[in-house]
């Protein structure tokens, strides 16, 4: 599953035409539907405000609206270029201020997917990665080793915390658990404990 990495606008002119597209990400598609009425409110005073949106696990929700372009100019390349791109959580609003010259069909077909294109591009893309959250615990004498350990095999903790115990929350992708607890029980020579906790998912910057 892939998102985008952060919310974002690009602008392009084309034949005195300005092509303004906004990327946003969302959760659901009730949150879609309203950044795309609060944006359009915004900007009321554009020739057009184009909408594409993927959502779901597994972006089985979509929708696109042309407003007011011919059919299947506008929104429809717009939402290819998401759903090529394999992206779901994400909202498109490509806001258009026509400059007096006349695009053509294939010309706004071309125009539109070019300005999502573009800000996917600028905003960048992530891959969600599914991971489990495994509490380390471990003595104070261990610990500086351990978390010096983590840090030099790129697997920083999110939380660390210090009492008793030192316990640091480390994300772990489900097919390395057993990998991960065999590494841990090697460099702490069997004293440190491991406690499974949350799943979720990590966020991997796509090239």
């Amino acid at each position: 599953m892939r998102m985008i990495k952060q919310a974002g606008r690009h602008e392009l002119e084309i034949r005195k035409s300005r092509f303004v597209c906004t990327l946003a990400r969302v959760r659901t598609e009730a949150e879609a539907v309203a950044f795309i009425a609060a944006h359009r409110r915004a900007h009321r005073d554009a020739t057009h405000n184009c909408t594409a949106y993927v959502v779901g696990e597994h972006g089985e929700i979509t929708k696109s609206s042309d407003d007011g372009e011919p059919s299947g100019t506008a929104g429809v390349p717009m939402l290819e270029v998401l759903v090529r791109r394999g992206l779901t959580g994400v909202v498109a609003v490509v806001t258009r201020y026509f400059g007096g010259v006349k695009l053509g069909a294939g010309g706004l077909v071309r125009a539109y997917g070019q300005a999502v294109a573009e800000t996917v591009d600028a905003v960048g893309v992530v891959e969600l990665r599914p991971v489990v959250t495994v509490t380390v615990c471990a003595d104070h004498a261990l610990a500086g080793r351990l978390l010096g350990d983590l840090h030099g095999r790129g697997r920083e903790p999110s939380q660390v915390r210090y009492g008793r115990l030192v316990e640091a929350d480390v994300p772990v992708a489900v097919a390395e658990l057993e990998d991960f607890g065999a590494w841990v029980a090697q460099v702490t020579g069997g004293r440190a404990e491991l406690r499974r906790g949350a799943e979720g998912y990590v966020e991997v910057p796509v090239p």
